[in-house]
């Protein structure tokens, strides 16, 4: 068990990637067990990774690309902005509201923030606002691509935990819309502050702006209808997405679209890889910790300590927002729940609303230094500097953590409407 413990710690500090350390870890001890040999890396890696589920991330992550490729995501930003761009803070709220629509068709926040840093910043600034508040904004408004269904950490959650994806999906929904009205409030309120500029409403700009989104309103219909009527699993709703997008890109695109399709491929494949082999490498420690008995041993002396059910959630929430200062949020899921969820069932704590907690550590987590993804894709894609992305962040920070706590004391606001949906439709 030290064995285990000592290598992924030195790993971990020499900044060995998290899935070579899992990996490595269980190697170590293999050689202290006679009883097991080498192949059992292999065989828990492969047999982890090969759930039907996890067919799902790499299409949502497809999807993304291919939305971003298509340039429906600025068809669906000109419809925010036509439709709020005459408010206090205008361009600010469209963008909050582009980064909701594009949320239920991507899963992937970095992926978010880093397409609404050449689509809004730029613009921000040109209209007068600071540089500090325009990429504070995006890096943190992409968090709701992690809440809004789809979302790649509530598939991981589900699969690790054995959750059920599609009540997770729906549970992400309240949560993720009170996420996008924070930070609507909030640059409200800059806009008030710092006297922000405004546009002047005008009529004529939202029929044209609405139809050319139309396309691109159809993919959260695809998704989300075709899981709340029972026509899909995630995983098939994940094909149906990325299907819709290609025939898209096909039909309005043609060659153009045709030659980038490999490249975004690519791009996807690439992803794809870094996320499934962190899931496996998950996978070997998952069958050394079962073997070692660590979940039924932590389980045994956290509950001893006579923790309650709210006691053990903001212990959870502290480890993860500080797990989440050093590593991403797919890291910190698959390090700790493994570890801490059979401590939460033990506590009969809803596994729902702890996967939604979760996330919502995980969304808060990407614009905290020293390893805050979002606010690095932010700054590599604007040039604006971490400081100002981080200073820009951190009024959406607060009221973020307002939401946190919203849901940690009302756990309904998580699990109201996947009891509504899910139990009458899959029932």
């Amino acid at each position: 068990m030290w064995i285990v413990g000592i290598v992924v710690l030195v790993l971990l500090v020499l900044s060995v990637p998290i899935g070579i350390a899992l990996s490595a870890s269980a190697a170590a001890y293999l050689f202290t067990d006679p009883l097991l040999g080498p192949e059992v890396i292999f065989r828990a890696f492969f047999n982890f990774i090969n759930r039907y589920t996890l067919m799902a991330i790499p299409l949502f992550i497809y999807t993304g690309y291919l939305m971003e490729k298509t340039g429906l995501i600025a068809q669906l930003f000109r419809f925010a902005d036509a439709l709020v761009g005459w408010m206090p803070g205008g361009f600010g709220i469209a963008t909050v509201l582009a980064c909701v629509l594009f949320a239920a068709i991507s899963g992937s926040s970095v992926a978010m923030a880093a397409a609404m840093s050449v689509i809004a910043v730029p613009e921000m600034i040109k209209r007068g606002y600071p540089p500090w508040v325009a990429a504070g904004l995006v890096a943190t408004s992409g968090g709701i691509a992690i809440l809004i269904p789809p979302s790649i950490p509530l598939i991981l959650y589900g699969v690790v935990t054995e959750t059920s994806v599609v009540r997770l999906f729906f549970a992400g929904v309240i949560p993720g819309l009170l996420l996008a009205l924070a930070n609507i409030v909030t640059i409200i309120a800059l806009a008030y502050y710092l006297k922000l500029p405004r546009g002047k409403f005008d009529a004529s700009k939202i029929g044209p702006a609405t139809l050319a989104a139309l396309p691109g309103f159809g993919m959260p219909v695809v998704i989300l209808g075709g899981l709340y009527g029972g026509l899909f699993t995630p995983t098939e709703a994940a094909a149906a997405a990325c299907g819709y997008a290609l025939i898209y890109g096909v039909l309005t695109g043609r060659h153009e679209f045709l030659e980038q399709l490999l490249p975004t491929t690519m791009r996807a494949l690439n992803l794809t890889a870094v996320v499934l082999f962190l899931v496996g490498s998950v996978g070997v420690f998952q069958f050394l910790a079962a073997n070692l008995y660590w979940p039924q041993t932590i389980t045994k002396v956290m509950t001893g300590w006579g923790l309650t059910p709210m006691g053990f959630i903001w212990a959870f929430i502290a480890v993860e927002m500080i797990l989440g200062c050093f590593v991403d949020g797919v890291a910190m899921i698959l390090l700790t729940v493994p570890v801490l969820f059979p401590v939460a069932m033990a506590l009969k704590i809803d596994p729902v609303h702890l996967g939604i907690l979760l996330t919502l550590t995980v969304e808060m987590s990407l614009v905290t230094p020293p390893v805050g993804l979002n606010l690095f894709a932010v700054s590599g894609v604007t040039r604006i500097r971490v400081s100002e992305v981080v200073r820009g962040s951190v009024p959406f920070f607060i009221t973020d953590a307002l939401v946190l706590f919203a849901v940690v004391y009302f756990p309904g606001l998580a699990t109201w409407l996947p009891d509504q949906l899910v139990v009458n439709v899959f029932k």
